[in-house]
């Protein structure tokens, strides 16, 4: 009866996502995970929450975001930070700062983002630093066996898989934002970020919902891919 109370309210009661992640983790023994567009650290509080007691190390380019980061893991000594965003090349770039921060990137916002979400704008630009993953994998990773590499970097996820060509194969698994239309412009969608993903020996095993639009279509969803 509730269930159905619920449901007709547009409801349904599930499984949090990283309930199921975390199962994922634990079945391939994932000792690090790579927190790339770690914002404010939300992602990574998440792991802790639902028991990932392994290393992490979060890459966030924003000063102010970098900062709450920083406080957030303060006192986890196996979470590192690290104020660089993850790219194709290496050096200072201007990134595109949003009004809700976590919508900033290093690609123009297209317009059916601003079309979805007119509440959010492009505000400013900021100049940042920019690393290949695979200048500061030995470093990084370390004595890590099953790394998992998260990306969450609107749109520029090409450019940091790119920047990653000698990591990816030590990955175990991967995380990837994948979007169904061009919220940001030259950003990867979907089809480009799956095919990416089989080519280079992944599968899809986890599927969330992520970005809708006002009429309830959904524009986003995070993929989670490991080795079969």
């Amino acid at each position: 009866m509730v269930m159905r109370q619920l449901a007709r309210r547009g409801l349904v009661v599930r499984r949090h996502p990283a309930a199921r992640r975390q199962r994922l983790l634990v079945d391939r023994g994932v000792d690090l995970v790579l927190d790339v567009g770690a914002a404010r650290g939300g992602y990574a509080t998440e792991l802790r929450e639902f028991g990932y007691t392994g290393r992490i190390v979060s890459f966030e380019p924003l000063a102010a975001a970098h900062a709450d980061l920083v406080r957030a893991a303060a006192s986890d000594p196996r979470w590192e930070t690290r104020h660089t965003a993850l790219g194709d090349t290496t050096g200072r770039q201007e990134i595109h700062v949003a009004s809700n921060s976590d919508s900033s990137s290093l690609l123009p916002m297209a317009d059916q983002h601003r079309a979805s979400s007119p509440d959010i704008q492009m505000v400013g630009t900021e100049t940042i630093e920019v690393s290949r993953l695979d200048d500061v994998a030995a470093d990084v990773l370390g004595e890590a066996r099953t790394p998992f590499l998260k990306i969450d970097t609107q749109g520029f996820e090409r450019a940091v898989l790119e920047g990653a060509e000698t990591t990816v194969p030590r990955l175990v698994g991967l995380q990837l934002e994948l979007s169904f239309v061009t919220l940001y412009e030259g950003g990867m969608l979907a089809d480009e970020a799956i095919s990416w993903a089989y080519d280079h020996g992944f599968v899809l095993v986890g599927l969330d919902q992520g970005f809708t639009d006002p009429g309830g279509a959904v524009l986003q969803a995070d993929g989670v891919f490991l080795r079969p």
